[in-house]
């Protein structure tokens, strides 16, 4: 049997690198309606893996491990030290934003009102940043302007 040296190893396991599609992402986003695009994505790859787990754990919903009050106070601070502008400013619930999630058979995207007008564009760019294959729009109260996480609002 002949075996691959270290140096055609590398060329082949870069060669293969350029081949390589990211995996349909769950994760959280803002979008800007001044450029029309996405900006604070958090995204983490989900693999036929990790749903069959999910599911033999009873789990049938698979979700970005963060809230976006979180990134957005994060980045407000990171951008504060350092001096620099931000889209991070002001309340985030102020800021379209959304959630891509799995759930049971297929993927969602958590949005408010605010994207039906868009929405379009809006599957358009979610696709390619998310590299979803198919997901469906689920609009929800908790994701329009204004509206945030429970923790947040006042009793």
């Amino acid at each position: 049997m002949t075996q691959l040296s270290d140096k055609d190893h590398k060329a082949q396991m870069a060669d293969m690198k350029s081949f390589d599609e990211q995996m349909p992402c769950v994760g959280i986003f803002w979008y800007d309606p001044e450029d029309n695009t996405l900006f604070g994505v958090r995204k983490k790859e989900l693999t036929p893996q990790m749903v069959e787990e999910a599911a033999e754990k009873g789990k049938p919903f698979i979700n970005y491990p963060q809230l976006h009050r979180q990134i957005w106070a994060k980045e407000y601070f990171r951008a504060q030290a350092k001096h620099l502008d931000t889209k991070f400013k002001g309340d985030y619930t102020q800021v379209p934003r959304g959630r891509v999630a799995w759930t049971i058979d297929k993927f969602i995207v958590l949005v408010g009102k605010w994207a039906e007008p868009i929405q379009d564009e809006l599957t358009e760019l979610l696709e390619q940043e998310f590299s979803l294959p198919y997901f469906e729009f689920v609009y929800d109260e908790h994701w329009d302007l204004g509206h945030g996480w429970s923790g947040d609002m006042p009793k």
